[in-house]
């Protein structure tokens, strides 16, 4: 079968196809870039003014648009109920026919057009207002309807879209969503927000169980804590690390203090000594003074330390240098922490 020209068929695999389709995907990539790049001049007062509105916002910030602008509109409302702003999206189409009683006169909307004529939510503008909701307009054309209708106007002009026909959405969707992570994030550094506060809208997420999860949620405890006394033998210590699966026993004293911890790696270096197993005692060979962590530290704090000491295991303390759990890598990577 003969070779067909790659601007005969556009779906051929050919050598030349594929460099032309690279070099479209590359500049793609160049022209939404320069999109970007050029709001960062543009980015005046107005973006100010729109923080501080939604920061005096008593109600929550409605975010809405049509097509490829609402689908943007999705984003930057999930991502302002994500970083601290209470936000939703309302349909302009489904506005018209009842969602606008989801909107008060506390509220913030963000209305997003790149044409800023979009016929849907020009005409929920003058009810909006009329409520006394304020508005924040994102477009591409300050002149536009939308635009000289708000209360604040943030440009998201771009040069040229970056469809070879110049036609589908796409260097103007890019600089919209932009514009919306950029005031979403002013909005979380102005309120302050924690990384705590995004665990606690993210419990489900790895992030979420990173920022959430603490050693008491991971640690083993009563009968599933490995420990030997300190007049223990090794033969029974190791009985002990058997039984528990963790690879490691504590040793305490009569009142559950630590005194030292032995491991699978310690067992290696004993043995390579020639030690008679059967009379040797746990406290001859056990490794004195261990890092131990508290319970109440964060689960990600303990893989960060046991990273930097390359160690598989930790003993959790009390205030008092009490045993009160245990854990390894293996329980980290069952809670998602790892």
């Amino acid at each position: 079968m003969p070779d067909t020209p790659c601007n005969e068929n556009p779906l051929a695999v050919t050598p030349c196809a594929g460099e032309e389709l690279l070099e479209l995907g590359r500049e793609v990539l160049r022209v939404e870039a320069e999109a970007v790049l050029g709001l960062v001049d543009r980015l005046g007062a107005g973006f100010v003014d729109a923080v501080r509105l939604v920061l005096e916002c008593r109600g929550r910030v409605v975010v809405s648009g049509m097509g490829k602008s609402g689908h943007v509109g999705r984003k930057i409302a999930a991502t302002l109920a994500s970083t601290g702003t209470p936000a939703f999206f309302v349909h302009p189409g489904e506005a018209s026919h009842g969602d606008l009683g989801m909107i008060t006169a506390d509220d913030v909307v963000i209305a997003l057009s790149n044409s800023g004529e979009s016929s849907e939510l020009v005409a929920i503008v003058p009810l909006i207002k009329r409520h006394g909701t304020r508005l924040i307009a994102i477009t591409g054309v300050p002149t536009s309807t939308l635009a000289t209708q708000a209360d604040v106007h943030l440009d998201a002009a771009v040069e040229k879209e970056a469809c070879p026909l110049g036609l589908a959405p796409t260097s103007s969707t890019t600089a919209a969503l932009a514009l919306g992570d950029a005031l979403a994030l002013a909005l979380l550094k102005a309120r302050g927000f924690s990384s705590q506060d995004f665990a606690r809208s993210h419990p489900g997420g790895k992030l979420g169980r990173r920022l959430l999860v603490r050693v008491s949620d991971v640690m083993h405890t009563g009968k599933n804590l490995p420990k030997a006394g300190h007049d223990a033998s090794l033969v029974d210590a190791l009985l002990e690390m058997s039984a528990k699966g963790l690879g490691m026993t504590a040793v305490v004293d009569a009142d559950e203090r630590i005194l030292g911890i032995f491991t699978d790696g310690d067992l290696r270096r004993v043995l390579a000594t020639g030690i008679d197993l059967r009379h040797a005692m746990i406290a001859d060979v056990m490794k004195r003074n261990p890092r131990t962590i508290e319970a109440d530290r964060l689960a990600a704090e303990a893989v960060k330390q046991m990273e930097a000491m390359r160690i598989n295991g930790f003993l959790v303390v009390d205030s008092d240098n009490r045993l009160v759990g245990a854990f390894n890598m293996h329980d980290l990577l069952r809670a998602g922490v790892l």
